[in-house]
């Protein structure tokens, strides 16, 4: 009797030390691996150094963006050359104005652009996809071929009409580039909702009595969360490609406003006069902005992708 008690008082005090191990998610596997691609990190920084330049950027700025040199405007190629002690860090424009101050707004545009274009994509294309994709029969056919429709049209002359008709503004921009960018995410959210649909789990649910629209916020859109947002990384690029090659025709945002595309524009209209800086500035954050964002939309397609683990 008294050994057994004692082998019971050590099973109890062995039950007390017994920690429970605890599992890891699904989100935290992909932490991990995203945390150990190094080429999507350092993307990381360097993206996130450009938000800081932009932030804090016209701390220390000199000039104004709209403020005109005047002495700089006489002889550019000589005196708009970037210098410390005139404070026209990034040199000046063919018009006197501080480029490095322009440089700033124009990032600030392009990176808002890119944001907000993919945002409205993730909106719109994610529930016009799950509503088509969920429900199926005439509301999918109706749906998808109104999809089909709109990318047989040129995307970039739909932006071009709607900046035409409605004026270039910040709004009508970014509306334009909303009304384009939703169409192939509404496409990919449908394909991988048709497969979602036909799983256990929701046929599980259904069978126990929980609502179509439960069934789609508790199960459907948890489960489109990963590639959503993979593409959503991928599409923010797309979106400053497109706002820049609109801005390049002239037919972007309007003065005194610019972005990268429209210094690119300009820089490029007077490298031949030898003021190399009006277009290496504003092309070397375009550059570093896209390749960025390429390998962390790289980085997180292959944390959150379950098949190459």
């Amino acid at each position: 009797m008294f050994g057994t008690s004692k082998k019971a008082e050590e099973l109890a005090a062995d039950i007390t030390d017994f920690k429970a191990v605890r599992g890891r998610s699904l989100w935290n596997d992909a932490m991990r691996r995203f945390l150990r691609n190094k080429a999507a990190m350092a993307s990381v920084l360097v993206l996130g150094l450009i938000v800081l330049f932009v932030l804090f950027g016209p701390l220390v700025a000199v000039w104004s963006n709209e403020e005109i040199d005047w002495v700089v405007m006489g002889d550019v190629l000589a005196l708009g050359a970037p210098s410390l002690e005139s404070g026209h860090f990034f040199g000046a424009d063919d018009l006197g104005r501080d480029l490095y101050s322009r440089t700033i707004q124009a990032t600030r545009t392009s990176l808002l652009v890119g944001l907000i274009g993919a945002g409205m994509a993730l909106i719109v294309g994610t529930a016009w996809g799950v509503i088509a994709g969920y429900f199926g029969g005439k509301l999918d056919s109706v749906m998808m071929r109104f999809v089909d429709i709109l990318l047989a049209i040129p995307l970039t002359l739909i932006l071009i009409l709607i900046l035409v008709i409605a004026g270039r503004s910040f709004v009508t921009l970014f509306v334009a580039l909303g009304a384009v960018s939703w169409l192939t995410m509404s496409r990919i959210v449908r394909g991988q909702t048709l497969t979602l649909k036909t799983r256990e789990f929701i046929e599980a649910a259904r069978a126990g009595g929980v609502s179509e629209t439960a069934i789609i916020f508790r199960h459907v859109l948890p489960n489109l969360i990963g590639v959503v947002i993979v593409y959503a990384s991928l599409l923010v690029p797309e979106m400053i490609l497109a706002e820049s090659f609109i801005s390049f025709l002239g037919l972007g945002i309007s003065e005194p406003n610019t972005s990268l595309g429209r210094l690119i524009a300009e820089g490029a209209g007077t490298m031949a006069y030898g003021t190399l800086w009006q277009l290496a500035f504003p092309l070397f954050f375009y550059v570093t902005i896209i390749i960025t964002m390429f390998f962390i939309g790289d980085g997180l397609r292959d944390a959150l992708d379950p098949k190459d683990h």
